[in-house]
């Protein structure tokens, strides 16, 4: 007898890889213009940007209606907390704390829906919650360590990375909830409204910069390699966000958002690839133990 694997599982898992490629792209591409939040805030912007000129061209093709009431209130309320997350979050990278970046982000970004998920649903059963806490393992072993690169590996992560990792991986927890809420009107126009609620964020917060410090501006003008990676980010971030709610109208939240939280791993694997990093044993373990935590949690 052949089990099939649920269909938000698979999602949930195709939207951890691309999630990962999009935050190595993010982080790259604030560390290209130069790791501060001037920097941080127009990588968000443009890949955003461009983001949602793809999710406009897909909804007008489809042909859909524009989300009214609490869906579009969801979506918008989305895309302000996830702007807001994956601005501290690559600020976190950019400063050279990927790998703690990464970890303590991805298990707040499991654990924060997982826990109403099951609060207000009640248990996915035994074997799925043991997978849940394989997977936070796995996370925690594939992420935290140091990274080469982006980190020597004798860092430790300032007091402030921790904070905004803390804040970024929180934030993405609720981000996935507030999308879940906005899937009820389909999944493109609702990740449309998503990132009108983060452009408009994060504009605001360039607004203020330039007025605070109008010195600020030469200094977030974006490079060509920055740019480059805030175009990989866009289209990686954006087939993510759409496998990931296409994941939370399939099924249980916790079940989606526990399996897309293993991210981290897409962007140690990136790492290594391009940056030439070499994985550490213990990345190897975690990674053994993330297959054995999607294995509990498919099955």
């Amino acid at each position: 007898m052949v089990t099939l694997v649920p269909a938000n599982a698979v999602f949930g898992l195709l939207a951890a890889i691309l999630w990962g490629g999009g935050d190595f792209s993010g982080g790259m591409g604030a560390k290209h213009a130069g790791g501060s939040i001037p920097g941080a805030l127009r990588i968000i912007l443009l890949s955003h940007a461009v983001s949602l000129s793809i999710l406009l061209a897909l909804a007008l093709a489809q042909g859909g209606t524009f989300p009214r009431g609490a869906p579009l209130l969801w979506g918008v309320s989305a895309g302000i907390i996830g702007g807001l997350s994956l601005l501290c979050f690559y600020i976190a990278l950019a400063q050279g704390e990927m790998g703690a970046a990464a970890a303590i982000s991805g298990l707040l970004a499991a654990a924060v829906p997982a826990v109403l998920t099951i609060a207000s649903e009640g248990s996915p059963g035994t074997l799925h919650l043991a997978g849940f806490a394989v997977a936070g393992v796995a996370i925690w072993m594939v992420a935290a360590a140091p990274t080469g690169v982006l980190e020597s590996p004798s860092a430790k992560p300032a007091a402030s990375t921790l904070l905004l990792a803390i804040i970024a991986g929180a934030g993405f927890g609720l981000y996935f909830i507030a999308l879940k809420q906005a899937s009820a009107a389909g999944v493109v126009w609702p990740m449309a409204t998503a990132r009108i609620g983060s452009i408009t964020t994060c504009s605001l917060f360039v607004l203020c910069l330039m007025l605070k410090d109008r010195k600020c501006a030469p200094a977030i003008r974006l490079t060509r390699a920055a740019i480059f990676w805030a175009l990989s980010a866009a289209l990686l971030d954006t087939c993510g966000n759409l496998l990931f709610l296409a994941a939370a109208r399939a099924g249980r939240l916790d079940i989606a958002a526990v399996l897309a939280s293993l991210y981290p791993a897409t962007t140690i694997l990136l790492a290594g690839l391009l940056l030439k990093e070499r994985f550490s044993r213990r990345q190897g373990i975690g990674m053994a133990i993330a297959a054995t935590a999607v294995a509990m949690i498919t099955l």
